[in-house]
């Protein structure tokens, strides 16, 4: 720590590379200062810190750490505690570019598991990226001295040391209330649960936040369960749809969307105070769009596209511009090979032509002169044959009511049960469309990438690059994941890269696995070894990472524009 002082007393007013000297670790009163990266420039990308808290500083429970789940729930909160503490002390230090700037990689509503804050065996780190002060280009050492032993250590007293046990226990009780409705789901074949009170809908269009006033959340009573969960006095009751097909039905702005939202969103635990933090997903769904314009590589979407014009392949369909229907069958097949066992589908996101053709379009144009076979023509099918559910939000069609297992009218935010009328209605107005059912959904694709999909040089060097949450660039391509929905959080984005970039160094591709064995060993080596299984260097800052779940790692793998792939079927 004096040493630390001493070096910033010396560097002060040098050039600002002089900050490289600083690189190391220092022993303070209640913690140890590690120096992994410092910036070239006070306007370049800040410097990398961690900040090692021993147990016997701040005892940390075993409780706490007796699962995955309590572990990564104990993990947010302090990463929460320690986001607060940096905003309070935020304007303490001041000079140019990114001078004084001290960030943690902040949590929104989801609850992931990430880097940011890490309980070990022995200790707490917290990984933390700071913008050493500068005067122009110029090392400001007072103001770094500042940083370094004002700013920082109020942070952690503010935060790692502060937050009261009861806090981390509560946390860790609403965990274990999780892991029992992930329990009870699996046990009763429930594809989503949405307990009775909760808030769906959200603060506004570009806010994650609850909406004040909104209409809590009741079941219907056919769908109501109550079961009991742990640190709970009395049963939690809710909506429980079982697996199958269950259409979302209701006027305009009566909440079918929002609904819909809250499910695609239920694949991640949320906080308590949410709203959503008793909406829980089957943790295998992913919501599937159109997607004009994607890139698309060798996949089968065969089960609804075949006999395109000028003898297209549909078994090995590429295209580096897809059209609605063709990047909706795309997403589906893709969603399948990587493993998804429901799918969450919105009408306002679909091409039309892909959800239903009426029996007046199939007068006019032939089924001979049609490629396109509906997903209404499939979605049994994919129950059937692949045990595959749908959710699926419907306002424009009523001859989903014959396929449907379980429809739900949403009315002024309150859903209903309606399937006996539903099916009421189909009966006294049957459907003039003619099915164009095939006895087999058709085969689900198996595909390996290629080592050249991983084109990463950019001149004489290598470059993999998030930025924000939906684009990652590679090499000289950008990879748009605008259309990947429940990729929810820009650190998800930043371990994808990271990832992409690991594969190439490693040559992992070469060993031509399948898509889904390929996802099996990354989920497998982030479970061994954690999310810095794939961060540039091992031992230091492993930079704000997030878990993504499989589904948006193979998403982007399917949006590389360079990739190559070999089918395995």
């Amino acid at each position: 720590m004096k040493k630390l002082q001493q070096q910033l007393k010396q560097i002060d007013g040098k050039s600002y590379k002089g900050y490289k000297q600083i690189q190391g670790n220092y022993k303070f009163p209640t913690y140890e200062l590690f120096i992994d990266y410092v910036q070239g420039d006070p306007f370049a990308a800040p410097s990398k810190i961690r900040i090692r808290i021993p147990n016997k500083k701040r005892n940390i429970k075993k409780e706490w750490k007796k699962n995955k789940r309590r572990k990564t729930y104990a993990e947010d909160r302090l990463a929460r505690a320690v986001a607060k503490a940096i905003f309070k002390n935020q304007t303490a230090v001041k000079g140019s570019g990114k001078s004084g700037m001290v960030a943690v990689d902040q949590p929104g509503q989801e609850i992931l598991e990430r880097t940011a804050v890490t309980l070990n065996e022995e200790d707490v780190t917290v990984c933390l990226t700071v913008g050493l002060p500068a005067n122009g280009r110029r090392i400001n050492g007072k103001q770094a001295e500042t940083l370094f032993f004002t700013v920082l250590p109020e942070v952690m007293k503010q935060s790692i040391f502060s937050v009261q046990d009861k806090d981390i226990d509560e946390v860790c009780e609403l965990a274990d209330q999780h892991d029992a409705i992930a329990e009870e789901m699996k046990k009763n074949g429930w594809i989503s649960f949405i307990a009775d009170g909760s808030i769906l809908p959200r603060e506004s269009g570009i806010s994650d936040r609850p909406m004040k006033k909104a209409v809590p959340f009741e079941s219907p009573e056919e769908n109501r369960v109550s079961f009991s969960i742990p640190h709970r006095n009395e049963p939690i009751t809710g909506m429980a749809l079982k697996k199958g097909i269950v259409l979302i039905v209701g006027g305009g702005y009566h909440g079918k969307s929002t609904l819909l939202n809250a499910m695609e969103r239920g694949v991640y635990p949320h906080i308590k105070g949410d709203g959503r933090e008793y909406v829980m997903t089957n943790p295998d769904a992913v919501k599937v769009r159109a997607e004009d314009g994607r890139q698309v590589t060798t996949v089968d979407i065969s089960p609804f596209i075949k006999n395109l014009p000028h003898g297209t392949d549909t078994t090995q369909f590429s295209t580096e511009n897809a059209s609605g229907s063709t990047s909706q069958a795309a997403n589906v097949m893709e969603a399948l090979e990587a493993g998804a066992h429901t799918l969450l589908i919105d009408e306002d996101t679909s091409a039309t032509n892909f959800m239903i053709r009426d029996e007046r379009m199939q007068e006019l144009v032939v089924k001979e002169k049609e490629p396109i076979t509906p997903f209404i023509d499939k979605i049994k099918q994919m129950r059937d044959d692949l045990d595959v559910s749908t959710i699926l939000v419907m306002g424009g069609s009523g001859d989903y009511f014959n396929v449907a297992d379980e429809v739900i009218m949403m009315d002024q935010y309150v859903p209903h049960n309606v399937t006996g009328r539903a099916k009421e209605i189909a009966d006294q107005y049957p459907s003039q469309r003619h099915s164009s059912i095939e006895e087999k959904f058709g085969s689900v694709p198996a595909r390996a990438f290629l080592p050249a999909t991983l084109q990463t040089r950019k001149g004489k060097k290598e470059k993999v690059q998030a930025k924000g949450r939906t684009t990652i660039l590679m090499g000289k391509t950008d990879i748009d994941l605008d259309g990947i929905e429940q990729l929810v959080d820009p650190s998800q984005t930043r371990l994808i890269a990271d990832l992409i970039m690991h594969m190439d160094k490693r040559g992992v591709l070469k060993k031509e696995n399948t898509l889904q064995e390929l996802l099996d060993q990354i989920e497998e080596q982030i479970d061994r070894e954690g999310l810095e299984a794939f961060a540039p260097f091992k031992g230091q800052h492993p930079g704000d990472l997030a878990r993504p779940r499989r589904f948006e790692i193979a998403a982007t793998l399917n949006r590389i524009r360079t990739a190559k792939v070999k089918n395995l079927k």
